[in-house]
């Protein structure tokens, strides 16, 4: 009984149904996403330590693409720790560039762990950079159907950097490498303080800084520009000099 009330409990805190139908978003909640505000970033500064981010060893090759340094995503749509990441991943590289095309969606209806998780999917975006190149890839939809085929470079720097010894595990995702820089596997923030919040609840959440996910989010969006901002020389200007970013790199492994 008591497994069949805490089922109940995550059908309906979960924004999405236990049908996998992926989250509507308001008219404008992807343009907010994109667009928090740089003074809520400010506000919220950096509140816990940077989490799950490793430095990778000096001398590792750079990792260019179309002349730019590379921020890679490896994920999955199905993956809840994908989905958690996504949200400071977005509002960080928002920052360095423009997305188009993202849309709503959720993580594996249960009985998967921390299911319908809202985010979005990077699946059919695209992103314009002066800065950088995102490569990403999203290798299985929600419900564990092949998706999209990761590109030689994307397999290789899987492969190579995230293992036991870089990262602390063999193979798992979401999977991030800024550049030559840093590389890590899982979320790196709290998933806890998604639960039970709509995608609209949690977009209106990352603007104020007061509230528990504006905190968390935003301190591992202000870490992920900080760590982006020394992989593009610290260029836009505008982002890369201010105080916090100065002590979000300091704070860094």
């Amino acid at each position: 009984m008591v497994v069949v009330a805490l089922m109940v409990v995550v059908f309906l805190t979960q924004d999405g149904g236990d049908d996998g139908e992926p989250p509507t978003a308001s008219a404008g909640s992807i343009e907010k996403l994109t667009a928090v505000p740089t003074a809520a970033l400010e506000a919220v500064g950096l509140p816990t330590p940077p989490r799950n981010v490793n430095r990778l060893a000096a001398g590792t090759p750079a990792v260019e693409e179309d002349g730019k340094p590379v921020v890679l995503y490896y994920g999955a749509e199905f993956c809840p720790f994908c989905a958690v990441q996504r949200w400071p991943a977005v509002v960080a590289l928002s920052r360095f560039g423009t997305f188009e095309g993202l849309e709503p969606s959720t993580s594996a209806p249960p009985p998967e762990i921390l299911p319908n998780t809202p985010t979005v999917t990077f699946h059919g975006s695209t992103y314009t950079s002066d800065y950088l190149t995102l490569s990403s890839v999203e290798t299985q939809t929600r419900n564990f159907r092949p998706l999209e085929t990761p590109t030689g470079l994307q397999r290789d720097l899987f492969t190579t950097y995230n293992v036991e010894p870089v990262t602390g595990s063999n193979g798992g995702i979401p999977f991030m490498m800024i550049g030559n820089l840093y590389a890590w596997a899982g979320s790196q923030y709290d998933p806890a303080v998604l639960n039970g919040l709509s995608f609209d609840e949690i977009v209106d959440d990352l603007a104020d800084p007061a509230s528990n996910l504006g905190r968390e989010v935003g301190g591992a969006a202000n870490y992920l520009t900080a760590m982006i901002c020394q992989l593009t020389g610290g260029q836009p200007e505008d982002v890369c000099s201010t105080t916090l970013i100065q002590q979000a790199q300091a704070a860094l492994p």
